[in-house]
């Protein structure tokens, strides 16, 4: 039998960040708008394409095996639907820890008046993710909250305008650091004038992989509860000061919204 594993951001926090503050923790709706240039250096081949093609279509049946047997409870939604009512749009945030169980929530359809989208990085390393999204039928944005983020914020504030698209971003992608809230969510709904809505995700059992953002798996079957957290409205103009207190804000807001997803597990 697999080990019962309790996701806990606190638990994956590194000690010296416990220290500092205890309380952060641990298409057209299918297409592409992707920027010029990344940081990455290798290059998308025909090899490498049918490679990640074939770990796309593994992926889906996985994940598919996970969502479909899963004892599965969302808590809030009501929330995100009357937000979708109001605004048309929002722009749901999540660890990178939590990716693969938050993404696949968003593009259940089961939420009324929502359209996934998702931000995923320009390199290499997000081809395959852009892949799998579009699998499910979402709209890509490439680009990231650090190198390509604010170039790539014009184009997902297109999609929201134009089709009423809800950009979700792991705002501590796609490197890192764990559970440090970068910018790039933080503009889009300044841009945008939509709000940012934490979603956060607790399963048991499950495994934590030894990578930086201690990803998150949970076993087939496992009892999953995802919480849809308080929204936060941004003021259109912050400066640099206001800014890193938006971004702890959030930080926050995810843990809570976390904590809410754990305490319904029992």
């Amino acid at each position: 039998m697999p080990e019962t594993v309790r996701v806990s951001i606190v638990d994956c926090q590194p000690s010296t960040a416990r220290k500092q503050n205890p309380a952060v923790s641990s298409n057209d709706s299918q297409s592409d708008t992707s920027p010029r240039r990344t940081k990455s250096k290798r290059r998308l081949t025909p090899g490498r394409i049918f490679v990640y093609r074939i770990a796309v279509f593994v992926t889906a049946i996985f994940l598919e095996v996970i969502w479909r047997t899963a004892r599965r409870r969302v808590i809030g939604a009501e929330r995100l639907e009357a937000l979708l009512r109001e605004h048309g749009a929002v722009v749901p945030v999540f660890w990178h820890q939590h990716l693969l169980i938050c993404a696949r929530f968003l593009t259940d359809r089961r939420v009324v008046g929502l359209k996934p989208g998702f931000m995923i990085s320009p390199s290499v390393d997000g081809e395959a993710p852009s892949m799998l999204a579009r699998l499910y039928g979402a709209h890509v944005v490439r680009g990231s909250g650090s190198y390509t983020g604010v170039r790539a914020v014009r184009g997902v504030h297109q999609a929201i305008a134009k089709e009423l698209i809800s950009p979700a971003i792991t705002p501590d992608g796609p490197r890192g650091p764990r559970f440090k809230m970068k910018p790039g969510a933080i503009f889009t709904a300044q841009i945008s004038r939509k709000p940012v809505v934490p979603i956060a995700y607790a399963a048991k059992p499950a495994r934590v992989l030894k990578t930086w953002d201690k990803f998150v798996i949970p076993f087939p079957f496992a009892k999953i509860r995802i919480a849809i957290g308080e929204p936060y409205f941004p003021e259109r103009r912050l400066d640099d000061a206001q800014m890193e207190s938006a971004q702890r804000e959030l930080e926050q807001r995810l843990l809570a919204t976390f904590k809410e997803a754990e305490k319904h597990l029992d």
